[in-house]
């Protein structure tokens, strides 16, 4: 492959090493410690918010934030079927019922319309997943939700540093995940991830609920803990907590990631912007394009490709793959048709957009290791190919 699907999105520089080299050899503790601390009061400052929690994935924040709301079986959970699928696990896991909801098929994110035609009187929870980078603006079903007492969670793996209005994504539902796995738009050694929670007593659950029930004695020997499952003044009694904790090595490259998130998100915007534009003369080819508004950050770069009767999308992918040596993917496939789901009751749903989006989508490498010179193959590349399957439609 001269442009590979990579499984890693980033580079550590020479100062990156050396910092983390200082705490792999003086941090003590080596977990939850003095970094943990620095990098949610870093975080917390960056998207305005206070209550927030480093945790070791997306996935183990959804695990919490199903804890805490306690979901009963059968009450509903409605999201994207067109979603990875840790979205989805941590509710059904708690005995929720999922319900599909279809995507906008402009912005391949949650129709917030949909999501509304499919609420009853067991709806508990919305996931707002804002998927590839973009940032969905769901202020107007805000207080909707609020009447109805739906909690809104928003997935913003994909999507730190997008803004809905000047505001940071994850800072305007009740609930909020982060990821810093290794294809995120900043990673912290692989895996990782964030926490938000609005709630002020609830978010005196999380550390108790992250780190195995440990809490602090509040008299005397400060630095002794007790477990905190079954004491009468416990924040999580009646619950079982997690080990989701995330090291101070990992901490601290969270901590040096964070600030070149916004510089990293601005050169993601100009390249695919860049790529977009050369491109658009294809029109078979139909990217999402947030007209210059800063609140697509990009961290994948896919297209809607419209087939004909002799060719699709899949001829794209083989002839990028084959001829120019471009390894592209496709996402996501729709949740409601994996066994997972399927054998667990979730695998029916009415989503034609998604179907017919996932059917069509092509999904180009981008990530930020990527250099001027592969850039600029991609664009030639992917040109090429359309015109070569311009005269076989």
């Amino acid at each position: 492959m001269k442009i590979n699907w990579s499984g890693r999105a980033h580079n550590y520089s020479s100062a990156d090493v050396n910092y983390l080299l200082k705490i792999i050899k003086k941090a003590d503790p080596m977990t939850q410690g003095y970094y943990l601390k620095k990098f949610q009061k870093d975080f917390s400052d960056y998207i305005g918010k206070k209550n927030v929690f480093a945790v070791s994935s997306a996935a183990a924040a959804l695990e919490i934030i199903s804890a805490l709301l306690k979901i009963k079986k059968n009450e509903e959970v409605i999201l994207p079927a067109h979603t990875y699928c840790a979205s989805a696990i941590p509710f059904a896991r708690n005995g929720a019922k999922l319900v599909w909801a279809d995507i906008n098929f402009d912005s391949r994110t949650i129709d917030l319309e949909d999501f509304k035609k499919k609420v009853t009187k067991k709806t508990r929870a919305v996931i707002i997943v804002h998927l590839y980078g973009y940032a969905v603006d769901f202020r107007n079903i805000i207080n909707f939700c609020k009447k109805k007492k739906i909690k809104i969670i928003e997935d913003c793996a994909q999507a730190l540093g997008a803004e809905i209005n000047n505001n940071k994504v994850g800072t305007l539902g009740d609930f909020s995940c982060y990821s810093f796995h290794a294809q995120k738009n900043i990673t912290t050694l692989g895996e990782g991830g964030m926490l938000f929670v609005r709630d002020q007593n609830l978010a005196k659950k999380v550390p108790g609920l992250r780190h195995n029930g440990h809490s602090n004695f509040k008299f005397k020997r400060k630095y002794y803990w007790k477990p905190a499952m079954g004491n009468v003044d416990s924040d999580i009694i009646g619950q079982w907590p997690f080990k989701f904790t995330l090291s101070e090595v990992q901490c601290g490259a969270g901590i040096r990631m964070l600030k070149k998130l916004d510089s990293l998100n601005n050169l993601r915007i100009q390249r695919a912007r860049k790529i977009i534009d050369k491109l658009s003369n294809f029109k078979e080819l139909k990217f999402f394009n947030p007209n210059g508004k800063r609140r697509h950050v990009y961290h994948l770069l896919s297209a809607y490709y419209k087939p004909s009767k002799k060719i699709n999308r899949d001829d794209l992918i083989n002839l990028l793959n084959k001829k120019y040596k471009i390894q592209s993917v496709i996402q996501y496939y729709p949740l409601y048709n994996y066994d997972l789901f399927k054998k667990n009751g979730f695998g029916t749903a009415n989503c034609p957009n998604t179907e017919k989006f996932y059917n069509n989508m092509i999904s180009f490498p981008f990530h930020i290791w990527m250099t001027v010179t592969e850039i600029k193959y991609l664009i030639s590349s992917i040109s090429k190919s359309l015109k070569i399957l311009q005269k076989k439609r």
